[in-house]
């Protein structure tokens, strides 16, 4: 299976990218785990909502070229559907027996996601109501996917 994880903006900071390569050598033994990077636009402070929106449906642009139509689009948005470890283990699960063989998930960048990208997802997902920095919620979404394989192997994990 191929899981790609895109997203908008760079991992600046060492510690991220230190524990997202920590799960991606986890994850080499159960998939094949692509990150994808697009560029993410400078956010004025106090940028209007349409300046916002401007912003979102640029990097939404960026996102959407990348997108493949053979894949399983999941966005990560905070009013998607709500689950736990086991229920997202499923997700994958169910996901790759769907037929794409490819699961994309998506995660906007500081202001989130356009709409046409939320309008090609097969699932949004959210993680929380709480809003995370995008670079986090990268190691968030690796580390939940590392646990779904362990528990779809029937392997231990962390409760």
């Amino acid at each position: 299976m191929k899981i790609t994880i895109l997203c908008v903006g760079k991992i600046k900071e060492a510690f991220y990218r230190d524990a997202i390569a920590e799960f991606e050598k986890r994850l080499s033994r159960y998939c094949k785990l692509e990150i994808i990077e697009v560029a993410d636009e400078q956010t004025p402070d106090n940028a209007s909502d349409a300046m916002q929106t401007q912003i979102r449906d640029k990097e939404g642009e960026r996102l959407l070229a990348k997108l493949k139509e053979e894949s399983f689009v999941a966005t990560l948005e905070i009013a998607g559907r709500k689950m736990d470890s086991v229920a997202f283990s499923r997700f994958i699960e169910n996901a790759a027996v769907k037929g794409k063989g490819q699961i994309m998930f998506v995660i906007g960048g500081s202001l989130g996601l356009s709409e046409a990208v939320c309008k090609k997802s097969d699932q949004a997902i959210s993680f929380s109501d709480m809003t995370f920095p995008h670079q986090l919620m990268r190691v968030i979404l690796c580390e939940q996917i590392y646990r779904g394989f362990r528990i779809m192997h029937g392997e231990p994990y962390h409760k």
